[in-house]
């Protein structure tokens, strides 16, 4: 694999992406067009949708969603989370910042992109890929996801994404998550025999789920699961959700606070078509991911490279390399593997230039996701 090369900062930082829409997914009767600006470009593109979009195999791809019958079209419960086969339906009405974020009303990634951009516009998405898409096909400005917990651990599937998009990360946002039991009105914790939630969430409660012999089943997010309880009308189940959540589709609070530690805290990332110009007037973070030859100490020499100029690592993942996931090496095999890391550094400086120049030398792939201002407040 080639190694892609740390280019000068000026180059690397304004380097822009596109992306091009297939004629087979094309609908000339649902036709719209989209207007942005940048500071380089103004134009208009025509972008057209189809009811249903194919992969690059000719298959189609499924939406995994609630399915949802008979809402007036005045119900609090609307919008509806943008699905993958609505992404060139326009979805702003204004001249607010557009962020999407995965979930429905009441997620806690909606506060968390509130908290990014005040007074922006919320998008929901149905699907972490959906929402990485509407920021590429223009529908939106920015995108915030999460990306590890300090209970739960790292979400996989958006480091996944964030190699297969060519988005930059331009920031992070940290948000403490106090989970609530909600249930319908009149429904008590003995009436309870099961609970809904993200596999995260449910994770994030375990021990207090237990004691309550709780049998737990798992949903695409938490106020998506509020959202269920409420539409079914449910008397043997709860959602493992936000207050704000409770708020927006009428349930009740049965407990607070059942999260298994009180320091339970999110941190997303804030994601955009083109990067920011990093500085050196505040506490920068890169983002990196590279690939490695296998071999002993290999890992170790690619450390080193930050560990003898004094830059302090925050964060290393392991992810595997899937077009190649075995190696065959002495007759043996091995997992391939990408890693992920984050680093307290601004690729303004030069010390963390020379790092990246040093561990190219011997990585087989490299890439920098962003560099941005490190948050340092906590909700």
């Amino acid at each position: 694999m080639a190694v892609h090369t740390v280019r000068s900062l000026a180059t690397h930082l304004h380097t822009g992406t596109s992306r091009n829409i297939s004629p087979s997914h094309r609908n000339p009767n649902a036709a719209i067009r989209l207007s942005y600006r940048s500071p380089k470009l103004r134009r208009f593109i025509s972008v057209s949708s189809s009811l249903r979009e194919g992969n690059e195999h000719g298959k189609e791809n499924s939406v995994r969603a609630l399915e949802v019958k008979n809402i007036p079209e005045e119900s609090p419960l609307l919008p509806k989370a943008l699905s993958s086969n609505q992404l060139a339906e326009p979805v702003s009405n204004g001249s607010r910042v557009r962020v999407a974020y995965q979930g429905v009303r009441g997620a806690y990634s909606e506060s968390a992109a509130e908290k990014a951009y005040p007074n922006c516009e919320a998008v929901p998405c149905e699907e972490f890929d959906t929402a990485f898409e509407a920021v590429e096909r223009w529908l939106v400005d920015r995108a915030v996801l999460p990306i590890e917990n300090s209970l739960g651990g790292s979400i996989h599937r958006n480091y996944d994404l964030l190699l297969r998009h060519n988005l930059h990360i331009v920031g992070e946002v940290k948000l403490a998550v106090r989970h609530c039991l909600l249930a319908n009105h009149g429904v008590n914790l003995v009436d309870l025999r099961r609970v809904l939630s993200h596999p995260q969430a449910l994770a994030q409660c375990e021990n207090t789920l237990t004691r309550l012999g709780l049998v737990r089943e798992a949903v695409d997010d938490t106020a998506g699961a509020a959202k269920l309880i409420a539409l079914e009308g449910l008397s043997d189940a709860a959602a493992v959700a936000s207050a704000k959540a409770a708020e927006i589709y009428g349930l009740s609070v049965v407990a607070e606070d059942i999260q298994d530690e009180s320091d339970n805290v999110t941190r997303f990332l804030m994601l955009a078509r083109e990067p920011i110009i990093p500085g050196t007037n505040k506490l920068f973070k890169t983002s990196i991911v590279f690939s490695l030859e296998e071999g002993p100490g290999v890992l170790f020499k690619a450390l080193a490279v930050f560990a003898l100029r004094q830059i302090n690592l925050t964060k290393m993942e392991s992810r595997p390399l899937r077009k190649t996931p075995l190696r065959a090496s002495g007759g043996l095999k091995y997992f391939d593997y990408l890693f992920y890391v984050d680093f307290e550094a601004s690729m303004a400086d030069e010390v963390a230039q020379n790092a990246l120049r040093h561990l190219e030398e011997f990585a087989t792939f490299l890439r920098v996701l962003g560099s941005y201002p490190v948050d340092t407040t906590m909700l």
